[in-house]
Order: structure tokens, then sequence, then C-alpha cells
């Protein structure tokens, strides 16, 4: 009698979150709002007290995150652009990608965590920029430092991460700290493994001085990355997702299939399998793959048998200019021709059911 209800107490935190009718960011709709910071704060819908409140106190951090918006959307859009659901962005919609995201799924674990590594990005940027009057470059990187090559100096201008960690976890984390249930942990578990990625690729950067370039004296900075190199960590880390169910007392995880490793603060969590993204759901949020190029010699997710679905594709004959013959003048300049090159397009067919184009 026992196992049975301890299974039921398992598996209630899960069920309570796939009733929770609103989980996404409503954060992310920033991109899309202009004008005052007043008006901007006070028309974002679904911000939090918290929220708010920051966002009326830091108006030009409120820019720089919002900015960031279109810069991790694009690293998510390159990171799926060869899978059927490609991180498509609906305007109309103030959770930005629709209804996919109210699923638990490892496609929600990404997006969470890709976009808490973009307001860190953005807002440390901003910091060395000079743009933010509440942070500039790291005030601790300052004297002399060593390392395996030696002393050095810390010049320049310090990427001031720490600051930006700090703030994309006040702002980020407001609305899942108000809440108590599944879904909030796992995203609250999420958001810090996309904090952390920015951080790991923070390097150190280095100026030598000295006659004849000789590195007699070192000026050295630390240096964000490019975000591309957090996209690619992030895109490991969805491809290894765990999948995880609350522990009994409600306070943590435990993997659904014990032959897993238990889940560390890098990796990416879900509850829920994802649906096929084939045909288009209401439900879902999916769009379908009705319409997607896909590659005909790919053997990989863009292929026109996996992106179609089995339901096979459409070809069309296209005309395109490109840049031809092109050839390199002394000094400086490359001169190319205008080519017209005629190429065949594959897009995948539509299911033959007559529901698949319901909007979403």
């Amino acid at each position: 009698m026992n196992a049975p209800l301890g299974g039921i107490w398992l598996w209630l935190p899960l069920l309570l979150t796939w009733l929770t009718p609103e989980v996404s960011s409503s954060w992310w709709y920033m991109r899309a709002t202009g004008g005052s910071s007043r008006v901007m704060c006070d028309n974002v819908p679904g911000l939090v007290s918290r929220q708010r409140q920051l966002c009326h106190r830091h108006p030009d951090v409120m820019r720089a995150i919002g900015l960031g918006v279109a810069e991790w959307t694009a690293e998510c859009q390159h990171q799926f652009r060869q899978h059927r659901w490609n991180c498509n962005t609906l305007d109309r919609d103030h959770g930005l990608f629709g209804r996919v995201l109210l699923r638990s799924s490892r496609e929600s674990a990404f997006v969470y965590a890709v976009s808490s590594a973009g307001v860190v990005f953005a807002i440390t940027r901003a910091c060395s920029q000079g743009e933010l009057k509440s942070c500039s470059c790291d005030p601790k990187k300052k004297g002399t430092a060593k390392d395996s090559k030696g002393n050095f100096d810390w010049g320049g201008c310090s990427d001031n991460i720490d600051y930006g960690i700090k703030f994309a976890r006040a702002f980020v984390d407001a609305k899942e700290r108000k809440g108590k249930d599944a879904r909030a942990l796992m995203n609250l578990h999420n958001n810090r493994a996309g904090r952390k990625a920015v951080k790991r690729f923070l390097k150190q950067e280095c100026k030598c001085h000295g006659v004849s370039g000789s590195c007699t004296l070192r000026t050295c900075w630390l240096a964000m990355a490019d975000f591309r190199k957090t996209g690619d960590y992030l895109w490991r880390k969805y491809n290894g997702a765990i999948q995880v169910v609350m522990n009994q007392d409600g306070t943590g995880f435990t993997v659904a299939n014990k032959r897993f490793k238990k889940p560390t603060k890098n990796d990416l969590v879900y509850f829920e399998n994802s649906p096929d993204y084939c045909i288009r759901d209401r439900d879902a949020g999916s769009p379908g793959t009705a319409g997607r190029v896909c590659n005909l010699t790919s053997r990989g997710m863009d292929s026109c048998e996996v992106m179609c679905c089995g339901r096979g594709y459409d070809t069309s004959h296209v005309t395109r200019m490109t840049k031809c013959e092109c050839k390199f003048h002394w000094c400086c300049a490359v001169r190319c021709q205008d080519c017209l090159e005629a190429l065949d397009v594959h897009t995948c067919k539509a299911p033959k059911s007559a529901d698949w184009a319901a909007p979403t």
C-alpha cells in the first residue's frame, strides 16, 4: 500500500505543474516595447512587482536587456535552425514563443537558459561600454597579478560579469521565486545554468609592452567570449538534458531514470517529453513543418525524411543572384561578377488532414 501512495506523492507536484497555465517569462516581450522607461515598465504585461521596481530604478539596464532579447533569440534560432521546432517567435504573443513553452520540455529548458545567459551578456557588455550608471569595468581587477607566463598588470577594462550575473539573477528570477511549484524550480535551475555558461567563457586577454614587441611588461584584462560560444555550449547541454521529477518534499529534483546521473548546476533539466513538432497543434503550440525547407542530401535532422516527418516534399526550381568570378585587385579590393544560379529548393508537404492549418 505504501509504494503506490509514495508514487502518487512523487508525481503529484509534477501533475500540478502540467496544469499551471502561465509559465512564460513576460520580460521577453521587452524587445518590442519602445518609448520612455516608464511607458516600458508599465506596459510590459506580467512583470512582478520586483521586476517593475528594478525596471523603474534602472531604465538604462532595461534598454540593454531589451536589445539583448534580439541577440539571444537569434542565437536560439541559429541552434535550432535544422530542427522541426526552430525557435520561431510570434510577435503577437506576449510570451514571444507562443504556447510551446507551456510544456516543461527540453526546448523550454534551453530557452530559459539562453535567455538568462543573454541578459548577463547584454548587461555586462553595456557596463564595459559605459552605457550604465550603476556599473562600469570590473573594479576588482586592479594591481599586479601572476599567471603561468609570469607577472602582469591588470589594465584596460575587464568585463564586470559579476554585476551582470547579480542583476540578471535579481531581475530574471524574480517571477520564478514567487512561485512554489515544480515548473518554477525547473526554470530557476535552467536560468542559473545559463548564467554560469556565460562566465565559463570569460577569458584573459593581454597586450605586450617592450622593445620590438617583447613581453617585458604585460597588461591584461578579462573579456567575455562571443555569445556564440555560450550558445554552442548550451546546445550541447540541451542534447544531454536530464529528465527529472520532483522529490517527495517538493524542494528539489531526482532523476526520472535511475540509470542517469544526478544533474549538476551546469546541466539543463526538464519534466516532460517534447512533442514531435510534425503538425500544427494549437494546444502544444507547434507550428508544424509544412513549408519548411529541407535538405535532400542530408542524413541529419534537416533531412527531408526527418524534417517532413515522412510526408514527402515539393521541389521548386528557383534562380538567385550570387557573386562569382571574384578577383583580388592590388591594393586592396575584391571585385566580383553578378551571376544567376539555378537551384532546386525542397519544402515539406502539408499533412493531408484538413485541419493542419488551424492557427495556433
